[in-house]
């Protein structure tokens, strides 16, 4: 199975990054060599396309990204395919956002993520200090230096095209309670939703997610489901793992997860799994 394998997507968050939200050099070489070997590896992940270029080492190279769980795909700089949340949906989701007093960030194409001024002190209010315990120290650093450095607080929000909203919460009585709303909002208007932790929603336009992005970037190069490998942890990760030939789950992965995959890996994203993972299944 493995000597048909053309092409390998690897998800981030609790995939190639550890909980340190970092890459490991180990991964970027066992990705170089595949590559060397005439592999593609492509990165699949919730993140948006600015996002993924800050995490990883110097020199970092794959063949694609598909950003904010298919939402969008990239060779390079060029674009393959780009999804848009309608403004219809991101005025009323914001609105209603705003009544639930929920954490949100708004991803524009090409610029900063966006939340509302005015929703500042409750926004900031959701990341105080201590960490709340069953939040990941990963997510919990990211909307810390989000907060920090990465928000564009606006006083209204301008016209453009939207890869996705994250919204998060301290409590998931509190995020529970926003994907409540956000299904009832599906009754009116459609969208999809995705999870990557317990206290954690994105919403992205309907029925797309990371399995719709591969299969436009596969088609794009000609590859088959067949030839695809996909090593991912997470719900988000559900769709790609149930779409290719030969899904892989992190060892650090969800129980329901696994078991949709045909193999996991011996180590967790902490341990360089991805690393020993594809070492030893192509025998590098």
């Amino acid at each position: 199975m493995i000597e048909k394998v053309k092409a390998v997507f690897l998800d981030m968050d609790g995939t190639i990054l550890n909980h340190q939200n970092e890459v490991s050099i180990h991964t970027k070489e066992i990705i170089d060599e595949l590559r060397s070997k005439g592999l593609y590896v492509f990165i699949a992940t919730g993140r948006a396309f600015d996002e993924v270029w800050e995490l990883v080492p110097s020199g970092f190279q794959v063949d694609g990204v598909v950003t904010s769980n298919g939402m969008a795909g990239y060779v390079g700089q060029e674009v393959i395919f780009e999804h848009s949340l309608s403004r219809e949906l991101v005025d009323l989701i914001i609105e209603k956002a705003r009544e639930n007093k929920v954490y949100y960030e708004l991803f524009p194409y090409g610029t900063e993520r966006v939340t509302l001024r005015e929703d500042k002190s409750y926004v900031e209010h959701e990341i105080r200090d201590p960490k709340p315990e069953g939040v990941g120290i990963n997510e919990w650093s990211s909307r810390k230096k989000a907060i920090r450095e990465e928000i564009d607080w606006k006083e209204k929000i301008e016209e453009g095209r939207f890869s996705k909203f994250y919204f998060f919460a301290r409590t998931q009585e509190h995020i529970n309670k926003w994907k409540e709303v956000l299904d009832q909002l599906k009754e009116q208007i459609d969208f999809t939703t995705s999870v990557s932790s317990l206290h954690n929603v994105e919403v992205m336009v309907a029925n797309v997610n990371k399995a719709t992005g591969i299969k436009q970037i596969i088609d794009h190069f000609g590859f088959s489901e067949s030839e695809v490998m996909a090593m991912g942890d997470s719900d988000n990760d559900l769709p790609m793992l149930k779409l290719v030939h030969y899904p892989v789950a992190m060892k650090n992965a969800l129980d329901y997860v696994k078991e949709v995959a045909k193999d996991v890996t011996d180590f967790t994203c902490d341990e360089d799994g991805v690393y020993h993972y594809l070492k030893r299944k192509f025998e590098l």
